[in-house]
């Protein structure tokens, strides 16, 4: 049994997600507060297993409850914010501090919206009380020591600095937990990196605020993808909320293609799409990534990748908030290494081979 507290301070919201969440087997609600003052105060008699927040509510903000919580008693947010620039840009400071995913809601027809996403919000509470959160540190480091600072879980004396070459792409698959993984990884990067595609599980409008927020921070230029961008060194193109995402070959170069399309995987944008059209456009070309996440989007693709020469990495169980796209993709023998999050950086600019993977 799931135990869940809501904390907003929309009556409409408190008493939609309630009964949507009563209805299900596996799931308890055990309060629903109208700001984190009275969150405090019920999760004193009870701790809650998952925690569903609202960013702006009176007395206390979403955002400084959070942080006070990921410090004091870490425990599964959910994220519930509004569908506004302004509701993202927020939203992506609340991801930064810890919550593990987000549950949108518009400003109009709200209690018709909830109920029409009720199987989605069952889901992202499902993924959520399986989640480990963790605060992982963003290190803003100067290019020369961004490898070095990596884990040495690599037999880096068998590496070789990479060649600089469009022909290397790196594609990277993430969902629940991502946000704070793709975070730490892109702040260890030098603007030399190779050109990188990702796709990360986030609702429509998130994408662009995700981008903005991690192009501020990093040295690697971080962008929300658009139809026939051009993947560079040093640039990072991250699929848009609810559109599909594709690697193309370009003559020499490769470009992306952003359209819409059925979900694939349950989800769109799907890793498994971009994988997919990865082994097809770069085979061994390209270094495929399956990070922290809920499900199984991504693993059928980078099998197609690994079976298309591509070197495929999965992030270990440890690092991971939710170990299962990577499991996933393991289980299917899809994978030529798994590596905590701290050693992808250096591997991202190695770009070494199959060999070093090669079990004895």
């Amino acid at each position: 049994m799931i135990k869940v507290l809501i904390v907003d301070d929309s009556a409409v919201v408190r008493q939609v997600l309630t009964g949507l969440l009563d209805g299900v087997s596996c799931i308890k609600v055990i309060g629903a507060a109208p700001d984190p003052i009275f969150a405090l105060k019920r999760m004193q008699i009870e701790w809650p297993d998952v925690i569903v927040l609202d960013i702006e509510m009176p007395r206390m903000d979403g955002v400084t409850f959070l942080k006070k919580l990921m410090s004091e008693h870490p425990t599964p947010v959910v994220i519930c914010s509004t569908l506004t620039e302004k509701g993202a840009e927020v939203t992506m400071q609340a991801m930064s501090a810890g919550a593990v995913d987000i549950i949108t809601k518009p400003k109009v027809n709200l209690r018709n919206f909830l109920q029409e996403s009720k199987s989605i919000i069952i889901d992202v509470i499902k993924a959520a009380a399986q989640s480990r959160p963790k605060i992982i540190k963003s290190t803003h480091i100067a290019p020369s020591r961004a490898v070095a600072n990596a884990d040495s879980m690599l037999n880096t004396s068998a590496l070789k600095p990479m060649t600089q070459t469009t022909d290397r792409v790196i594609v990277i698959g993430t969902s629940t937990g991502g946000t704070q993984a793709l975070e730490y990884l892109f702040t260890q990067l030098p603007r030399t990196a190779p050109p990188i595609v990702v796709v990360q599980h986030m609702p429509e409008h998130f994408t662009a605020a995700f981008a903005k927020r991690l192009d501020g921070i990093c040295q690697v230029t971080i962008k929300e993808a658009t139809q026939n961008d051009r993947a560079l060194p040093g640039v990072v193109l991250i699929a848009p909320g609810g559109k599909h995402m594709l690697l193309q070959r370009s003559g020499a170069q490769y470009r992306v293609d952003v359209k819409d399309g059925p979900l694939v995987s349950r989800h769109r944008p799907s890793v498994d799409v971009l994988f997919r059209s990865s082994a097809q456009s770069a085979g061994a070309n390209a270094i495929g990534i399956i990070l922290t996440g809920m499900g199984d989007d991504g693993a059928r693709g980078m099998k197609e990748m690994h079976d298309a020469g591509a070197l495929t990495i999965a992030q270990d169980e440890a690092s991971c908030v939710v170990y299962g796209m990577p499991k996933e993709a393991v289980k299917l023998d899809a994978v030529d290494g798994i590596l905590p999050l701290s050693a992808i950086p250096q591997l991202i600019m190695q770009a070494p081979t199959r060999a070093l993977f090669k079990k004895s």
